[in-house]
């Protein structure tokens, strides 16, 4: 994530206005008309800060972090969108049915669309990129769990797809989405590389995809760059081009925020988003929340063949010790205190975003905020206090002294980690904070090299990933590969829930099952939900109009938005306010990497990076 705060002989950038989406979860954000030169058409960029997570790899079969399907929602289709209820809509299909059975599924899929080299997009495309999900472990890493009940996916003429499944299954109009689903990729420049999947990096530029972009640079934690697709079916972006900017520290994000030089940022911490409500020029917004913090427990790390792996601290296999932490955590007060009020104290796996899948224990089962209870339940296990307080594994003889790790730069999993520290060590456990870029973090994570980490997600309207990671096919094969597990979690009740809860069609008695699979991972304290957040988000205030969908709830909240997709494609810029001084520059705006300037100048509507300077920089 690159830095920086300032500029130097730059064009002053004009913030301009979103349209508003007539999609749900499409937020609409300002961004600065960046103007060409006075006899050259005017070409605008979009400026808007990069997913703090950054992207782990452009490859859409193995990536996780927010940064990365923020960028695949832009350049890759997916058989359907959503509309503004968050009901499943056309993309690539026009148009679905269901077989009487519910056994089979028939999309329609859009003539004469082409991808960015030219090359028709046939059903073909979306075969292809289906059944090397379904039958090769390392192509389903990201996404195996949303088409483990697909039997077959056929295409018998270049507009018609045919998925038939197992069992009957809900969701399937939901299993290729923009961003939270399966990005359909081209079949022509994928098929050579699905021998050596794991190892395709996915970086020869222009990539070749179809969506309301182009991804036609990327610099890893500095920066991506987008070109508009003026032909996309669902309507041409408003900006010409966009960049998607890294930033080492939200506080430097803010500041280019403030000076012009981004013109979105999303989720700021709420010391941030208080200071910023203050200044007339900027935008502030609420989102209800759509993910989850909290901490995950490495209580048995192994393969899918049961191989151990990892260095786990053996006890934290006891239920004993993982609910005594989970007693000894005061999820009302890091709401409180972390998050200044705004987030909600967690309980549920999925976030009230989705009120349909709303789950909260049942009444006695909650588990309360209560030291002593820790204390005494550790006692009548065993876990004697040494000399120093730190408390013994009665089975290994080890004591209780776990490592924390918690992401660099990331204030909230900071400020928890100070109350965890304090909290543990008065019922005898020992923290060690080990702040990890990242990379790093999720590294130790797929390797079992851990005890505790902070963790979050994401969800969309349909839970079927969200749940599909707590599954024992999440977990990694024998040679590491595969998987996408976040706590080694694996349970025959749950995975048999998780099955049936995709075979419902009736809404309320789905959510009933998925309540149950929630109370399961609950009882299990391996993943403990602290919070989830009010998503912050602010924008360039003086010359942004409909910047949201949807109106504020009684709170002030305002529903979750998906900028990454429907905001960045339907944002416009204004017509006003060009400014003096983007005259004298010529039109150039500056583009910060890890603290030094890039001056990108408009050129003949295409895009010169002049370097001056470099720097180094889902979980």
């Amino acid at each position: 994530m690159g830095t920086g705060n300032s500029r130097r002989g730059l064009a002053a950038l004009a913030v301009c206005a979103l349209s508003l989406s007539p999609v749900a979860g499409a937020a609409a954000f300002a961004a600065p008309a960046a103007a060409s030169a006075a006899s050259a058409p005017q070409e605008t960029t979009l400026r808007v800060k990069m997913s703090g997570s950054g992207v782990d790899t452009l490859n859409p079969f193995l990536a996780f972090f927010d940064g990365a399907y923020d960028i695949f929602a832009g350049i890759y289709p997916t058989l359907n969108s959503l509309d503004e209820h968050g009901e499943p809509g056309p993309y690539l299909a026009e148009s679905w049915t269901q077989s009487e059975d519910k056994l089979t599924w028939t999309f329609t899929l859009r003539d004469g669309l082409k991808w960015s080299d030219g090359t028709p997009i046939t059903a073909d495309d979306a075969a292809w990129t289906l059944n090397l999900i379904m039958t090769d472990a390392v192509a389903g890493t990201a996404n195996g769990s949303l088409v483990s009940n697909f039997e077959s996916v056929s295409a018998p003429d270049p507009t018609t797809l045919v998925v038939t499944t197992k069992e009957p299954q809900a969701n399937v109009t939901y299993v290729s989405i923009p961003r939270s689903g399966i990005p359909i990729v081209p079949k022509h420049i994928w098929e050579s590389r699905a021998k050596d999947l794991k190892d395709v990096k996915n970086d020869t530029f222009p990539i070749v995809g179809y969506g309301p972009w182009t991804l036609t640079d990327y610099k890893p934690e500095q920066y991506a760059k987008f070109d508009a697709n003026k032909d996309f079916v669902l309507g041409k972006p408003g900006f010409d081009h966009m960049i998607q900017q890294s930033f080492k520290s939200v506080d430097a994000a803010v500041a280019a925020l403030r000076s012009g030089q981004l013109d979105y940022i999303n989720s700021i911490n709420p010391t941030q988003f208080k200071a910023l409500q203050a200044d007339k020029n900027l935008l502030t917004i609420q989102e209800v929340g759509n993910g989850w913090t909290g901490l995950e427990i490495n209580y048995n790390a192994r393969t899918r063949t049961g191989k151990k792996i990892g260095t786990g601290h053996p006890a934290l296999g006891d239920p004993v010790l993982r609910h005594a932490i989970a007693l000894a955590t005061d999820r009302k007060t890091l709401a409180a205190k972390v998050r200044d009020g705004l987030a909600v104290p967690g309980a549920g796996y999925l976030p009230p975003a989705w009120p349909q899948w709303s789950w909260k224990p049942a009444p006695g089962e909650e588990t309360p905020f209560d030291l002593d209870q820790a204390n005494k339940n550790l006692d009548d296990a065993g876990y004697t206090k040494g000399g120093d307080g730190v408390r013994v594994d009665p089975k290994s003889g080890k004591p209780l002294e776990l490592r924390l790790g918690i992401h660099a730069d990331d204030t909230d999993d900071a400020g928890i980690s100070n109350y965890l520290k304090g909290w543990l060590e008065t019922v005898g456990i020992k923290l060690k904070i080990q702040t990890l870029s990242m990379s790093a973090l999720n590294s130790d994570l797929a390797k079992g090299d851990w005890d505790l980490l902070m963790d979050g997600w994401t969800t969309g309207p349909d839970p079927t990933f969200l749940l599909g990671i707590q599954t024992c096919a999440a977990l990694p094969k024998d040679d590491g590969t595969a998987g996408n597990t976040d706590s080694f979690f694996c349970d025959e009740k749950y995975d048999e829930l998780f099955n049936k809860q995709r075979t419902m069609f009736d809404p309320a008695e789905r959510a009933k099952v998925v309540g149950e699979m929630q109370s399961i991972l609950y009882k299990a304290d391996v993943n403990q939900m602290h919070f989830n957040i009010n998503h912050l988000d602010v924008a360039r205030a003086d010359t942004v109009t409909g910047i949201v969908i949807g109106q504020p709830d009684a709170q002030g909240m305002y529903p979750a938005q998906s900028y990454s997709f429907w905001g960045y494609l339907k944002a416009t810029p204004a017509t006003a306010k060009v400014t003096a001084a983007k005259e004298e520059s010529g039109g150039g705006s500056a583009l910060w990497i890890g603290g030094a300037v890039l001056l990108v100048v408009l050129v003949g509507g295409g895009i010169v990076l002049k370097r001056r300077s470099s720097a180094d920089d889902r979980e």
